[in-house]
């Protein structure tokens, strides 16, 4: 078996807009489940015929993709353990995320070379060795090169699949382009092939220029105005969209990382002005807003699988300040118990503010039960606050985590939000580690 089946992702559809409120938290929190490999890392490889209909796992058609050379990337990475579980994953399933990270790593590019073949079996079945009864060697092919694009997502229960937390399904019409010395190997499938060992990496989107795409989904409309954004410079981790005077978090679609459900300027509004974050949790272009309509195609709705909109843009308001607050943390856990705590303002405008924040389990040990607590500058009061419970007595604020997000994993990560009035900057941070 060289290829596997079609994967589906978590989307969500109009018809589920009564449960949209209940499920925003859950997609909230799984951002940055997993950090990226540490360098260049080596795994299987397989190949599969194309995406799926209308989808791949990030949200676009195949048609649109920026690229003809594509990769599925790991839902899952829980060796010996071929259930499914639920997408998106939250909660305690958050440590059994892969590479994909919950759609977070949709729309990146990976750098791709060649390397061993197997002579062996290698067919990713359940609890089997790679390459059994054989051995990896190296021919011809090892070091030919390919850059390839993030358009799926591998959640089969093979052992490629959950065993591999390296493993890349790629395009099979990609596998004869892979370079080397300059020409394409032109022969390495299928006689040469047998899901070799690769060796990949992220990088940027190579020589890059433009902006972004953005398109509306089949079924969009003014009341489920889902839209995918492509052509990335560095991936997408978030979209914001403005609505009745302040910049909200959309809610990703499933787990389709590059397809969120956003919002009229104003409740029905068939206008829309978004920003967008990249893997890095930076807003792009320095803050850039994307002006835009529901086409008239799209009344009642649209269609088609993706409909691209023009858009115009406005270059962000002069940079509101980012705040990485003193850090102070307190082992009471034990060893290997650290954690950090970025703040930053997300939007300020005379007398309010809203804002990101960040927690991350920078240790070795699971952190449990985080709480943080800071003193606001004298006349800021709460307006309201997302993904935790925050308290205040005088200038002090108490945040605590959602139920969901209590236990992170070494390098995991959660992030909140408030709104306030008054001015945008906190004094001093102290972060409680267990």
């Amino acid at each position: 078996m060289s290829h596997t089946p079609r994967r589906l992702p978590a989307i969500l559809l109009p018809g589920f807009l009564v449960a949209l409120c209940a499920l925003v938290p859950l997609m909230q929190q799984s951002a940055d489940a997993i950090s990226d490999p540490p360098g260049p890392v080596t795994g299987n490889a397989t190949y599969f015929d194309g995406l799926g209909m209308p989808y791949g796992g990030c949200g676009l058609p195949q048609a649109n993709l920026d690229s003809p050379d594509f990769v599925a990337l790991n839902v899952y990475n829980t060796p010996g353990d071929y259930t499914f579980y639920p997408r998106p994953l939250t909660g305690a399933n958050l440590s059994k995320a892969g590479l994909w990270n919950n759609g977070l790593n949709c729309g990146r590019y990976v750098q791709v070379e060649i390397g061993d073949f197997c002579t062996g079996t290698n067919d990713g079945a359940q609890n089997q060795q790679f390459c059994r009864g054989g051995s990896w060697v190296a021919d011809a092919y090892n070091g030919a090169r390919l850059t390839m694009l993030v358009a799926d997502s591998c959640g089969d229960s093979n052992a490629w699949c959950r065993d591999d937390p390296y493993h890349l399904d790629l395009a099979k019409d990609s596998l004869n382009r892979f370079v080397k010395n300059g020409a394409a190997v032109g022969d390495m499938y299928p006689s040469h092939w047998n899901n070799r060992r690769i060796t990949w990496s992220f990088i940027p989107a190579p020589d890059y220029s433009g902006d972004i795409d953005i398109g509306f989904l089949q079924s969009a409309q003014v009341w489920w105005p889902a839209i995918s954004v492509s052509h990335l410079a560095n991936g997408i981790h978030g979209v914001e969209y403005f609505a009745d005077g302040a910049w909200r978090t959309a809610q990703m679609n499933g787990d389709m990382g590059q397809s969120y459900v956003i919002g009229g300027t104003t409740s029905g509004a068939s206008q829309f002005q978004i920003r967008v974050r990249d893997v890095t949790d930076t807003l792009i272009n320095g803050g850039r807003v994307y002006s835009f309509t529901l086409p008239s195609a799209c009344n009642p709705q649209c269609g088609t699988p993706y409909t691209k909109v023009s858009y115009t843009t406005s270059e962000g308001s002069p940079a509101t300040p980012t705040v990485t607050p003193t850090v102070t943390p307190t082992p009471t856990g034990g060893t290997g118990v650290s954690c950090g705590v970025h703040y930053q303002v997300a939007n300020a405008w005379q007398g309010g503010f809203t804002t990101n924040v960040t927690v991350r389990n920078t240790g070795t040990t699971t952190l449990t039960n985080w709480t943080i607590t800071w003193t606001m500058p004298s006349g800021v009061t709460l307006i309201n606050a997302w993904n935790s419970t925050i308290t205040s007595s005088g200038a002090t604020w108490t945040i605590k985590p959602p139920s969901w997000a209590t236990s992170l994993a070494p390098g995991a990560s959660a992030t909140f939000g408030f709104q306030a009035n008054g001015p945008s900057t906190p004094g001093p941070a102290d972060i409680i580690c267990s």
